[in-house]
């Protein structure tokens, strides 16, 4: 059905094409050979060699080792629809961005095969070819390079084409109009010839689909088809990319103090700024601003959402509204970090006084909580159980609530199994694996990560609090509405721990003198 003009009406527009209602870009063949001519030709000189390429590709090899003679299918992921036509920034699987050493917004949709091949042919004597296929921009002589919102160079910039990449990375590339065949071809079960594939299921839908699809066409009897199996072997790629980072190498480590270093930075900005937010109906708000300002402008973004938790907010564990008032003579929780351009990020909890000094039962709360931090880090030796750090912690602070009165048993009855009552005012856990992810290596096993042996290399936090509600009777009043958590970002080495975000003061005394610091600095830029 058409109108008077002889166009299609409103009704027969497909949904997916009325986002375009509000363009009005010109489609004469005329604008379209002008918008194709006369741009100076792109830079035909390679990049040097990226820092992590090395190191990205002894991953590879250490996976390939583990599985011999299966195709690997690593997505990067797609963009995400944030609302209606306007994506989150992007950001690649973990596993992805480990396995290739890209972080950034380059490679939505890329995906990383490894490919095997014969015993020790493969990259640098492994048992397979590792292969990037992504989508570089299309030449300024297509409609793409001006028509496509998300992939063309004129609304989103320059991306680095395949031979860039290769360069960079030392990894093969291919265009993504490959991939399928790449994925497919020979699939099937290895007693008959074919190659059995795995794959990094839910980071990809079309991906998910498009193996599902081969597998099911070259199945035996595809009726069927076991996909328990098939789950249990993709999830055992999950398993093994997540295990690989247990281990930081020599640059992750680097790109680790890099994050913590830029973090140590935002909590800076923050204390600039609490004047201000004493003064807010928001103040919440400004210090997640100021954070986040400086996450921006020193790295990718925030390695997670940040907690700037006041008064009794700072008792809920992941408070992330930020809407609160913080009130002078209350406690602000700050639980934040900066995600380096290589994805890699810090996680670090100050809790500082809003009006720069603690009251005497903040005080003693704060207190607590360090003496359970310091018996966790003396905990994290080499040889010792990732699980004891928990142990020391929570121990010291069992006793300190029991010689507030707190406890309705013994400190030995709270901290057995039968009891744990003393977990009521701190229910979290101590520690947790950091890097690429803030919750890193979660798909590990739990005998190499709870159970785990601390090891040199390993990159985690220590992290106790306390956490009283201003609605719990279970306690004296003046407690309530008190949360304090202390939180490090720890390198384990083979002389014990390191505490990389020390250049933040831990003790009472030591965040009021840092802060009152900060006040006179900013006082003095002012009157000069």
């Amino acid at each position: 059905m058409k109108d008077a003009e002889n166009t299609p009406t409103s009704a027969s527009q497909p949904l997916e094409e009325r986002v375009n209602n509000r363009s009005q870009r010109p489609s004469s063949d005329a604008f379209k050979a002008f918008m194709a001519d006369n741009w100076a030709p792109a830079s035909q000189e390679l990049p040097a060699r990226d820092a992590v390429a090395g190191y990205a590709s002894a991953r590879r090899k250490a996976i390939s080792g583990q599985f011999k003679g299966e195709r690997l299918v690593i997505p990067a992921g797609p963009l995400k629809v944030r609302s209606n036509d306007c994506d989150y920034r992007f950001r690649p699987h973990s596993g992805f961005a480990h396995l290739t050493g890209l972080g950034l917004d380059h490679e939505p949709d890329a995906v990383l095969i490894l490919e095997p091949v014969g015993e020790g042919k493969g990259d640098d004597g492994g048992h397979h070819r590792a292969t990037l296929y992504f989508r570089p921009l299309a030449g300024r002589d297509t409609e793409q390079f001006y028509a496509d919102s998300r992939a063309g160079e004129f609304w989103i910039g320059a991306r680095p084409t395949l031979a860039e990449f290769e360069s960079r990375l030392g990894l093969a590339t291919a265009h993504i109009d490959q991939l399928e065949t790449a994925i497919t071809k020979d699939v099937g079960a290895p007693e008959i010839g074919g190659i059995s594939i795995r794959l990094v299921r839910k980071v990809d839908e079309n991906i998910d689909a498009l193996v599902d699809t081969a597998r099911y066409n070259t199945a035996k009897d595809p009726d069927n088809l076991d996909l328990a199996v098939l789950d249990a072997l993709d999830e055992k790629l999950s398993e093994a990319l997540s295990e690989l980072r247990l281990l930081k190498d020599d640059w992750e480590i680097g790109q680790m103090k890099l994050a913590v270093a830029a973090t140590v930075e935002g909590f800076e900005e923050v204390v600039k700024v609490l004047p201000r937010a004493l003064t807010h109906a928001r103040g919440e708000r400004v210090v997640e601003g100021a954070f986040f300002a400086r996450a921006r402008e020193v790295g990718n973004e925030l390695g997670y959402d940040t907690i700037a938790a006041s008064g009794n907010n700072a008792t809920v564990l992941h408070w992330t509204r930020n809407t609160g008032k913080i009130h002078a003579g209350e406690l602000l929780l700050l639980d934040a970090g900066v995600e380096a351009d290589s994805l890699y990020t810090a996680d670090i909890t100050r809790t500082l006084p809003a009006s720069g000094v603690f009251t005497d039962i903040q005080r003693k709360v704060y207190e607590a909580v360090l003496d359970a931090a310091d018996a966790g880090f003396a905990a994290a030796q080499p040889g010792a159980k990732f699980r004891d750090i928990h142990t020391a912690a929570t121990t010291v602070l069992a006793e300190r609530l029991a010689e507030w009165g707190l406890l309705p048993v013994t400190v030995e009855e709270a901290i057995s199994p039968e009891g744990q009552q003393h977990r009521r005012w701190m229910p979290h856990g101590t520690s947790h694996h950091l890097g690429l992810d803030v919750h890193d290596c979660a798909q590990a096993k739990r005998e190499l990560y709870l159970d785990g042996i601390l090891t040199e290399g390993m990159v985690f936090t220590i992290e106790p609090g306390l956490y009283f509600k201003a609605e719990d009777l279970a306690i004296p009043e003046e407690y309530r509405g008190i949360g304090v958590r202390i939180e490090d970002d720890v390198l384990m080495t083979a002389d014990g721990p390191v505490n990389l975000s020390a250049a933040l003061p831990r003790k009472a005394e030591d965040v009021q003198d840092w802060m009152a610091g900060i006040y006179r600095e900013a006082d003095g830029a002012q009157e000069a």
